[in-house]
């Protein structure tokens, strides 16, 4: 190690970053690999947090000093900035464990609102890892006539609603609030557009938010813009959009487009028992439809390292 490595180290060593919420499924995987890279961590909680995860948190805080949780209410932005104390960086990665409705959009959009301005309050934080959906960009009338789909696109709110896209428009609305303050604030924001989110025990430490996902699953398929990522890697990319002082904007994370009927069958037979399929189904594999979603972005972040 030379002395530019030596003086990296010591500095990454001394850095606390804060993820909120670390009772989340994301939440959990990105806080391992904060703390596998040598970072100290505030874990935020919130109450309502999943319960397997919340223990999984708490057990671990008894075994490694570098990590250290708090109980924080999103509505009350105090407790966020209590949270926020010393560190570089806020992980934001909110979801709501009992599923989506009208009323949770307005609860996880003022949430962020309070995250960030929070954020614009503190004199050590220096960037935002916001942990969005592609769902957040993919909805809108007539999606399969939009040849291209990347980080320019956003879902269509009024669609949303009239569709009754829950997780759709709350990961919309409030990416949007998120980036509409970190602006006005001149905060340093990073946005990481997930696909639906696979890993261990997913069906079972994550049911409702990927149930919310894959609210219109079916047009979602045929219009080419179904997409699935590994929770391992987008914990990866989330520590990379941080890492990198390069990163700016939004990046489009996903392994793999669902573009046939093979493909569907298998993703299926991955989350069950959440998704179970017909008796003795036998798949055809007749059609391939068209893949519309682009993440070069992404594919330059993470350019010479192996997908999960």
């Amino acid at each position: 190690m030379d002395e530019t490595e030596a003086m990296v180290a010591i500095d990454h060593e001394k850095s606390s970053v804060c993820v909120l919420d670390a009772s989340t499924y994301v939440g959990f995987w990105v806080l391992k690999k904060l703390l596998a890279e040598g970072y100290r961590v505030h874990a935020a909680v919130q109450k309502n947090g999943e319960k397997d995860i919340l223990m999984k948190v708490m057990d671990l805080e008894k075994i490694e000093d570098r990590l250290k949780t708090f109980s924080v209410d999103m509505l009350d932005y105090h407790s966020i900035l209590v949270a926020l104390k010393g560190c570089a960086a806020l992980f934001c990665c909110l979801d709501n464990a009992d599923g989506y409705d009208d009323k949770v959009v307005d609860l996880e959009v003022r949430g962020v609102i309070n995250a960030v301005e929070a954020c614009g309050q503190t004199d050590t934080i220096d960037k935002i890892i916001f942990s969005s959906s592609l769902t957040a960009a993919i909805w809108r009338e007539n999606i399969c006539s939009q040849k291209d789909v990347d980080e320019r696109s956003w879902s269509d709110s009024e669609f949303c609603k009239k569709k009754k896209l829950w997780y759709a428009l709350a990961k919309t609305l409030s990416e949007k609030a998120a980036w509409a303050l970190a602006m006005d604030r001149m905060l340093n924001m990073v946005s990481v557009n997930a696909g639906l989110v696979l890993g261990p025990a997913v069906a079972q430490q994550n049911p409702q938010v990927t149930m919310a996902y894959l609210q219109g699953a079916a047009q979602m398929f045929e219009s080419g813009v179904l997409a699935f990522v590994d929770v391992e890697f987008l914990a990866d990319v989330h520590f990379r959009a941080f890492e990198d002082q390069s990163t700016s904007g939004r990046y489009f994370c996903f392994n793999q487009i669902v573009s046939t009927e093979e493909e569907a069958v298998k993703l299926a037979k991955s989350l069950s028992p959440l998704l179970s399929l017909p008796p003795r189904y036998k798949c055809e594999d007749s059609e391939a439809y068209a893949e519309r979603l682009r993440n070069n972005k992404l594919n330059k972040l993470v350019e010479g390292t192996t997908a999960y």
